[in-house]
């Protein structure tokens, strides 16, 4: 990594329960050198994208996020679009559900919402940076990516976050070619060994695909029935949002998603 990528990696770790981090939570979270870390972060602080409590001295997100947020919000509108759209699936499923956009090798959590009608939900972190490899999301964004883009990152480390991810390149090979024929992905403790979730791709405007809209629901929920219940709608809700977005789905997809009859690749999907 470079040293430009490695400073602004240092801004994924902020999240809703972790707002503020210290240097040495710093070097505990990311296991590089203390000198190298703090001169990382006293140039992020210096051009805005942390502060530093003169307390504590823990660092915080600054106020050059919020600029660089409202610039790119004001000029490609993407909340705003995607809020009104999931939150009435979420409402329709009766579960979780979210969207997520393609940023570099992983996808970055853009707008969730849950209507909160079960005892037991799903715990979403919209901080948390998802694997390609290990959940619907990603791989239903592997599914239809150009083949260069596949093929570098399942030529590179495959992290197993549990005991089910699939780490294996030619199983996610034939994994992902079932998920082209169904035209949605499913995965079932890859990611989070309690959550079984459901994606179909987001595409853009050239017809290459951007993200992914899910569902995610508790495992004790996620069976084969219930997801395949949601099939229809979660597909007809990526469509939507797709337009929304000025993108196109491509003919062959949306024949398959325009098709109400289960294949056998869709149930193994």
């Amino acid at each position: 990594m470079g040293t430009i990528t490695k400073a602004l990696q240092l801004l994924s770790f902020f999240s809703r329960s972790r707002p503020s981090i210290g240097l040495g939570e710093f070097v505990r979270l990311t296991a590089r050198d203390k000198a190298t870390l703090h001169r990382h972060l006293v140039e992020l602080e210096q051009n805005g994208f942390l502060e530093q409590n003169p307390v504590t001295r823990a660092y915080s997100l600054g106020p050059a996020i919020l600029r660089l947020t409202s610039v790119r919000e004001t000029t490609f509108p993407t909340r705003a679009v995607l809020r009104p759209l999931v939150t009435q699936l979420a409402d329709d499923l009766g579960e979780l559900v979210h969207a997520s956009m393609l940023q570099g090798n992983i996808l970055s959590p853009v707008f969730h919402a849950d209507p909160a009608k079960h005892g037991t939900q799903v715990s979403f972190d919209e901080a948390e940076l998802q694997p390609l490899h290990a959940t619907a999301s990603g791989l239903a964004v592997l599914a239809y990516s150009d083949e260069a883009f596949s093929k570098r990152i399942l030529s590179g480390p495959l992290k197993a976050h549990t005991a089910l991810t699939i780490t294996d390149p030619q199983a996610l090979r034939d994994r992902l070619s079932l998920i082209r024929a169904a035209g949605f992905a499913r995965a079932a403790g890859g990611f989070d060994t309690e959550v079984a979730s459901q994606a179909a791709p987001l595409f853009g405007p050239s017809g290459s695909v951007i993200g992914a809209l899910s569902v995610a629901v508790p495992g004790v929920r996620g069976t084969e029935k219930q997801l395949g219940s949601f099939r229809d709608r979660l597909c007809a809700a990526a469509t939507r949002v797709t337009i929304s977005l000025g993108g196109t789905v491509p003919p062959d997809l949306a024949a398959i998603w325009a098709n109400e009859i289960p294949t056998q690749e869709t149930k193994k999907a």
